[in-house]
């Protein structure tokens, strides 16, 4: 298994999910404001995948201004916290490990600066191992949902490439290949930045899981004709209804899947779940630059001067999700209840 992240020697080396398939190449942050870049561009990409690297981001600041005074240390820290935070709107990960980093912080402000950058770094190493073990539980919980000759639809990547490693969406579709179900999954591209032609598609012809590519809008023929038996995509904010903010064009999956009922089903570690986001009417979506929709790998494909609309994710209410999986196992609808229980257990 590839490594979507490495911090050694005091940088953070990220494979660069601009250049994939064509290129594996990885693009160094030598501090935390290329680490802001890197999300910002989508370098990195995937909320679990944010989220480390803003914490090896923290890091970097940490290492950057340990030898200032105590005050300056804490405040530049803070500025710096402040800045990740704001890389991208929607994915709450990115959120949940800044403000593990700044608990941490607190807890630990009565000790030299130089205690708490080995604070900082210690957690960010359990943010990342962290997160590849609960993709592996979230993998095996979501076998039991995978039958026997599958042919399983995903949209964009919730694969290693959007984890720390292995994947939510895609660490589902793993353990369910390599246990043996002889399983086929169908790639939506993922317009407008192609991250499912680009991204998943790679990962499973990397680890010869059968698959075929399709164009985004082939999926409602496949799901009409029964050509698909189960639907599973990963998630960047689901709140504490189930309404679920993923990737632009999952809603209009799940719709479609509603009216053939098809199961739909969500792939998510709970650090994704927003316990104080009360509907999907709450959750913020990112806007972004035109030239994803008017240009193609830079060569225009849209007529000049034209206008576009360009949300970077779309809202599925939580009545078209079959199920949630998580590392605590499959949450089931009532939702609002049963992630109130979950959350009373943590």
């Amino acid at each position: 298994m590839f490594r979507t992240m490495e911090f050694k020697d005091n940088r953070l080396y990220l494979i660069d999910q601009r250049k994939l398939p064509v290129e594996h190449t990885m693009f160094e942050c030598k501090d935390y404001r290329d680490v802001e870049f890197a999300i910002k561009d989508m370098v990195v990409r995937g909320a679990p995948a944010i989220g480390a690297a803003a914490a090896y981001g923290i890091v970097l600041a940490a290492k950057e201004f340990v030898g200032m005074d105590k005050f300056d240390f804490l405040d530049n820290l803070k500025e710096a916290m402040d800045l990740l935070y704001r890389a991208r709107p929607t994915a709450v990960n990115l959120m949940w490990a800044i403000d593990r980093m700044k608990e941490i912080i607190i807890d630990n402000k009565d000790l030299v600066n130089k205690e708490i950058y080995m604070e900082i770094r210690k957690l960010a190493d359990r943010i990342y191992d962290e997160d590849i073990e609960t993709n592996k539980k979230i993998g095996e919980y979501g076998n039991q949902i995978i039958p026997k000759s599958a042919r399983i639809l995903t949209h964009c990547n919730a694969g290693a490439l959007a984890t720390a490693g292995y994947g939510t969406a895609l660490g589902v579709i793993r353990k369910a290949h390599y246990s043996g179900k002889e399983i086929l999954v169908y790639v939506d591209e993922t317009r407008p930045r192609l991250q499912g032609a680009k991204l998943t598609a790679w990962e499973l012809m990397e680890e010869r899981i059968p698959c075929k590519l399709i164009a985004d809008n082939v999926a409602a023929t496949l799901i009409r004709d029964k050509m698909v038996d189960v639907i599973v995509v990963g998630a960047d904010r689901i709140a504490l209804n189930g309404d679920t903010a993923n990737k632009i064009g999952t809603f209009m999956l799940s719709v479609i899947a509603k009216t053939y009922d098809i199961a739909f089903y969500i792939a998510a570690p709970i650090s994704t779940i927003d316990f104080y986001m009360k509907s999907g009417d709450e959750i913020e979506i990112e806007q972004r630059d035109s030239t994803e929709v008017t240009h193609i790998d830079g060569i225009r494909v849209a007529a000049e001067g034209i206008e576009v609309y360009n949300p970077a994710f779309d809202v599925t209410p939580w009545e078209n999700i079959t199920g949630i999986i998580t590392e605590k196992g499959i949450i089931s609808p009532p939702y609002r209840e049963n992630i109130e229980k979950l959350k009373s257990l943590l």
